[in-house]
């Protein structure tokens, strides 16, 4: 079995609301997941998570800690299954941050259905069979948990 690596961002705004796309294929009931990507050959796991956010979101914004990994078996679209080892980093960005798509792969289009700043009650309101993993609502809720709430606000992203 192949063995590729991904990193992901949880993408998170001065509100505490989440960053997440909405992905179909053919083969499994549409989800929401992360901002993210396959390594390039000579890639780090942080120069991946940079080059993802600026191609899928065209933001800017500076690599925060890795906050989990994750070792899965999956299939990707039209792929036999794989293991996948993953890394979730944390990004701040600015509020209102406007996410522009003109850097995206020809196949992503078809894929990526949409994009949507999730707060943690709509998340906690939700199904948890529509994040890709699941443990993306708990992942944010500590997250925001860890830090005081007025820190959340005060993070100065335009340095």
């Amino acid at each position: 079995m192949k063995t590729r690596r991904s990193a992901h961002l949880m993408v998170v705004d001065p509100q505490g609301q989440l960053l997440l796309f909405r992905h179909h294929d053919e083969r499994q009931a549409p989800f929401w997941t992360t901002v993210g990507g396959e390594l390039l050959e000579g890639e780090d796991y942080p120069s991946t998570a940079m080059r993802e956010l600026k191609e899928k979101t065209g933001l800017t914004c500076p690599l925060g800690p890795l906050l989990r990994e994750r070792d899965n078996i999956d299939a990707v679209a039209g792929s036999p299954p794989a293991r996948w080892l993953e890394r979730y980093f944390l990004v701040r960005c600015p509020p209102m941050a406007e996410i522009t798509t003109a850097h995206w792969s020809d196949e992503e289009p078809s894929t990526i259905q949409a994009s949507h700043w999730w707060a943690r009650e709509e998340m906690r309101e939700a199904a948890p069979a529509l994040f890709k993993p699941r443990w993306i609502p708990e992942l944010l809720d500590d997250i925001l948990s860890s830090e005081p709430a007025i820190k959340v606000a005060e993070v100065n992203l335009f340095k």
